[in-house]
């Protein structure tokens, strides 16, 4: 974990109120894992007294990249960053996804909005190429297709007002998929909750295991104040 402050390179929207931001951050890009996030502190918004939490998009050199959506008054703020400007960033922050070794099991990523952003890199670093679900509301909440197809992916994608891929919810998707019981596969997934919820029941189903990004709002980014805190079920119950 570093505390540094990065220089934004570039801050373009993707989509809609889907923002892609590239800053250099020599300290804190090698030491990235797929699945892992940077703390924010937008220095114009002197008023904001937490920072802004974003999973970590793509590393590239001392560049890294998040996804993020315009939302509220600190994103608002942020897009209107320009290139050269400067931000506070603590990262990289989180467990990371393991990445699947060459002879393990094949990956299936299954993404919810922009929680695609914190899949790429475990696609980018799979040895293993896999299938990637994708849902959103909206065709414009679907990000990053391109890009995991690039990476030799097959992209399976859901919309639940059937404007791109297939209706429905992407879970349904992955369910359709997993009834085929192929063997030797494990589940990784980022997105809302209720997504999550329905992934963590479909892997203890059909006998998967599984790795899920679980986020909450959160202060200080790194555990100490414990907002950030989800309740877990032991193996007892």
């Amino acid at each position: 974990m570093v505390e540094q402050i990065v220089q934004i390179v570039s801050n373009e929207r993707d989509t809609d109120l889907y923002f892609r931001l590239a800053v250099n951050a020599p300290q804190i890009s090698p030491l990235v894992q797929p699945g892992q996030f940077a703390h924010v502190r937008i220095p114009p918004l002197r008023e904001a007294l937490l920072r802004r939490p974003f999973s970590i998009f793509q590393v590239s050199g001392s560049t890294l990249s998040i996804l993020y959506k315009n939302i509220g008054k600190g994103t608002d703020v942020l897009s209107r960053m320009r290139p050269g400007e400067e931000l506070s960033m603590i990262g990289p922050l989180g467990h990371g996804f393991t990445v699947p070794p060459p002879t393990g099991e094949t990956p299936l990523l299954v993404a919810g909005g922009y929680g695609m952003a914190a899949l790429y890199l475990l696609a980018q670093r799979s040895p293993q190429k896999g299938i990637v679900f994708v849902g959103g509301r909206r065709r414009v909440d679907i990000l990053c297709e391109a890009e995991f197809r690039a990476l030799g992916w097959e992209v399976r994608v859901t919309t639940e007002d059937g404007s791109h891929g297939e209706p429905g919810l992407v879970t349904h998707a992955l369910l359709a998929e997993l009834k085929r019981r192929e063997p030797g596969r494990k589940l990784f997934a980022c997105g809302p909750t209720p997504m999550l919820k329905a992934v963590g029941r479909l892997a203890a189903e059909f006998k998967l295991p599984a790795e899920l990004s679980l986020d909450e709002h959160m202060g200080c980014g790194i555990g100490v104040c414990l907002t950030c805190v989800v309740p877990i079920k032991a193996g007892d119950g």
